[in-house]
């Protein structure tokens, strides 16, 4: 039986500590939705500006650089793993910039999914370009797949079309990067911001369901999961991570803290402004079903 690094008091989101790819082999639960964040392999002595002050950009021996041979071995291991753990009806999303993102594709490709969008993050306070030899980087890319070419999978169409003033949401979301109160117990140094992690959950799940990260960091995929209702599994390797994933989740019990974050979140915050509109009308909202 794995032992569980943390869970909450609601069991609604359970920590591992240890190899992804190892965990992942001794259980058959299978999970409506699978987020990725997996390395981008680009500690090797690099530079960027944080803050206005020049920093080295070296995360971790976790993200030192490897052969292209060896990043496609890794990507093949992970997502087949995960394909596995994949209810057949369900799909995945995995982030990652140009250095990453095309061994991803083509694994996901050679392993039966298929592939819905690629969605282009734009950041919307990128860092600046230093070297002043190319193009400033401000975006990045989530590939999302099903698990099954014929098998459908769910959408949130709706939804994402009112988050959109009535349009059909593309595939070119415009959002910042992480704000300081995403950092109170602590920063990863690829941390995701809760408004993209909260877009793809209610996008591609129903309140309930299951949520895994086989590589969560510092948990922002767990932490818009139980913002929106859904339950979550995260899996590191790294226990400084995974301890601050504890923190940001122990929060979540204060039900002050827990509203006000929801408050920060656009989208979340369009959702609860609709079940407020119709609190006092005879209809079924159909937010409403939100265990909160």
């Amino acid at each position: 039986m794995i032992e569980s690094y943390f869970k909450s008091l609601n069991r609604n989101f359970t920590l591992l500590h240890g190899d992804c790819c190892e965990l992942l082999r001794q259980f058959n639960f299978k999970f409506n939705c699978i987020f990725a964040d997996p390395p981008y392999f680009l500690s090797n002595g690099g530079i960027s500006v944080q803050n206005g002050q020049i920093v080295c950009v070296d995360k971790g021996d976790w993200d030192k650089g490897l052969t292209p041979q060896k990043v496609m071995e890794f990507n093949m291991e992970w997502i087949g793993l995960c394909r596995e753990k994949l209810k057949d009806n369900g799909t995945i999303w995995v982030s990652g910039t140009y250095h990453n993102i095309f061994s991803v594709a083509n694994c996901l490709t050679e392993l039966g999914f298929k592939i819905l969008n690629v969605v282009t993050w734009v950041k919307t306070n990128p860092p600046p370009n230093i070297s002043c030899r190319y193009f400033t980087y401000s975006t990045e890319f989530i590939i999302w797949a099903r698990k099954n070419e014929k098998k459908p999978h769910y959408f949130n169409y709706d939804l994402m079309k009112q988050l959109n003033d009535g349009k059909q949401m593309t595939d070119v979301w415009r959002l910042p990067a992480i704000a300081p109160w995403e950092k109170a117990c602590g920063k990863h140094p690829t941390q995701k911001p809760l408004a993209l992690l909260s877009r793809i959950i209610m996008a591609s799940t129903r309140p309930g369901e299951w949520v895994l990260d086989p590589l969560c960091g510092s948990s922002t995929t767990g932490i818009a999961a139980n913002l929106l209702g859904r339950r979550f599994l995260g899996i590191d390797q790294e226990e400084e991570f995974l301890k601050i994933s504890e923190c940001r989740r122990e929060e979540l019990d204060d039900i002050q803290t827990f509203h006000k974050y929801r408050s920060k979140i656009r989208d979340i915050s369009y959702v609860d402004l609709q079940c407020s509109h119709i609190a006092n009308e005879e209809t079924n909202c159909q937010y409403c079903d939100l265990p909160f």
